[in-house]
């Protein structure tokens, strides 16, 4: 999928270092749920395994490159594809240099294009953290609605955070 400034691909053998870096960096474990390190064969054997089939594997991660560099942006997942409900939850994340140059949010139109287009889906979701103001307002700008608060939901920081979810019905 090409867009102006960005292209969404498949992964390959080649974004090993890169998929590992974005999995094992710490920050990102918040959003990804994640708690323990992958190793780089771990990546490797993932990247591998997956068969680029929606339908078989329920989920979907493209990589974000710019389209003046190639260079790896961040990434962006359909998961828990539900063909009969016809939905999924979709899921983005910008590495640091890339952010605040309107990459997600043209990655996400991507994203839902596909979706709505290519799959047929009925609609997507996402959760988001009750303080990522910056994401809250990417999703509300393309028509995501929230729909509910997960209270206390998340361990983060010594506390409970909520979470919102979110939801774009396609007409």
């Amino acid at each position: 999928m090409i867009g102006k400034n960005i292209s969404l691909r498949a992964l390959e053998p080649k974004d090993v270092d890169f998929i590992a870096s974005i999995e094992n960096n710490n920050e990102n474990w918040r959003i990804s749920n994640t708690y323990i390190p992958y190793s780089r064969f771990e990546v490797e054997q993932y990247i591998m395994s997956i068969g680029h089939d929606i339908f078989a594997d329920k989920q979907l991660r493209l990589v974000i490159t710019e389209n003046s560099t190639d260079k790896n942006c961040g990434c962006i997942d359909l998961f828990d594809f539900e063909l009969r409900h016809k939905r999924a939850g979709v899921g983005i994340i910008i590495n640091k240099d890339f952010r605040s140059k309107g990459f997600a949010k043209e990655s996400l139109e991507l994203m839902i294009d596909y979706a709505k287009k290519t799959l047929g889906l009925h609609q997507l979701y996402c959760n988001i953290q009750e303080d990522n103001f910056i994401s809250i307002k990417l999703f509300e700008s393309l028509g995501f609605i929230k729909q509910g608060t997960k209270i206390q939901w998340e361990w983060y920081e010594n506390k409970f955070a909520d979470v919102f979810f979110y939801q774009l019905i396609f007409n």
